[in-house]
């Protein structure tokens, strides 16, 4: 439309457009050669009827070509300095680029992907001797293996004899594991802390509450672990691992040669609720730290008080009873 038509929006921020009015205008100047009088704005501004010499009111045709060339050529001079002057802008930050980069490469990651079972060990025991103030160990997955635990026992006495404050958290069915008790009775005896939790968290190890070993989820957790170097990080991990000491059960050794008793009751009711919670007994055994074996059990055992002749049965018994409530 043209700007000279009455309109109340505000004018277009490009050029003219043309209308009627002025299409008839050049048409007329194609024509005839020229076009006298009043012609439309949109025509003059768009450059396709020009002022004739020294006759003000005659005009004559510009092809539409050229006229859009003269409108174009100071828009492309304007994009062609704003280029160059981009160009010049990323010349200016490339040094800073460059040694940015250079810089946090060479720093140290607070987060570090261990790989094989030899790295995370020497890992674990460089940080170790390193230690001096409190060592938090959370260890799921039931009893330990006896020779990672003979293994480990040199290390960990040395830290409690170095004044470490040493606090290990294991599940209810390393109660019963020989192996594993003669392992907590000897860091006990010298100084060392253990309690149990029917559930546990993922495994961790806290050194001075600054750094931490996970185990890496997207890969074998026997194979690969991340060494968390960022004291944010694992202090609240340490925190973390503060809330659950709280909840767990002491495991105590006055008596000599005692064997905690098993936590048998309530074992029991934690697998019967997980149950309850839809789990299967593969998953029931895996979150608790014991066999698929021990679970049927408890289940039968179970089934054989309530008298429910199928798993659904149980579950509906039970939920019914308050009895894990």
């Amino acid at each position: 439309m043209c700007r000279d038509a009455e309109n109340t929006r505000p004018e277009p921020a490009g050029p003219a457009v043309l209308c009627a009015a002025g299409l008839s205008a050049y048409r007329e100047a194609i024509t005839y050669g020229s076009a006298s009088g009043d012609v439309p704005r949109c025509v003059r501004e768009l450059g396709l009827l020009r002022p004739h010499g020294d006759e003000p009111d005659v005009y004559v045709p510009v092809p539409p070509d050229v006229a859009a060339h003269q409108l174009a050529h100071p828009v492309e001079r304007t994009l062609l300095e704003g280029q160059q002057w981009l160009l010049a802008l990323r010349d200016a930050f490339s040094p800073a680029e460059k040694l940015y980069r250079e810089e946090r490469q060479l720093a140290v990651a607070p987060i570090r992907l261990l790989r094989a079972p030899d790295v995370i060990v020497d890992t674990l025991r460089k940080l170790s001797r390193s230690c001096r103030r409190e060592f938090q160990a959370a260890q799921p997955g039931g009893p330990r293996d006896p020779v990672r635990l003979a293994k480990t026992l040199p290390a960990m006495l040395a830290l409690v004899g170095r004044g470490v404050r040493y606090r290990t958290l294991y599940q209810h069915s390393v109660r019963t594991h020989g192996p594993t008790l003669d392992f907590m009775a000897e860091v006990d005896a010298a100084g060392g802390q253990f309690r149990t939790l029917d559930e546990l968290f993922g495994r961790m190890i806290i050194y001075d509450r600054s750094v931490a070993v996970v185990p890496d989820q997207r890969y074998s957790l026997a194979h690969h672990a991340l060494l968390i170097d960022h004291p944010g990080i694992a202090g609240f991990l340490a925190e973390v691992f503060d809330h659950a000491w709280a909840r767990a059960e002491p495991v105590g050794f006055d008596v000599p040669d005692a064997r905690p008793a098993p936590l048998t009751d309530e074992k029991r009711r934690t697998v019967l609720r997980l149950m309850v919670e839809g789990h299967t007994d593969a998953a029931i055994a895996s979150r608790l730290g014991m066999s698929t074996r021990t679970v049927s059990n408890h289940m039968r055992r179970a089934a054989d008080e309530f008298g429910s002749r199928s798993r659904a049965q149980l579950a509906y018994l039970l939920a019914k009873s308050g009895l894990l409530d």
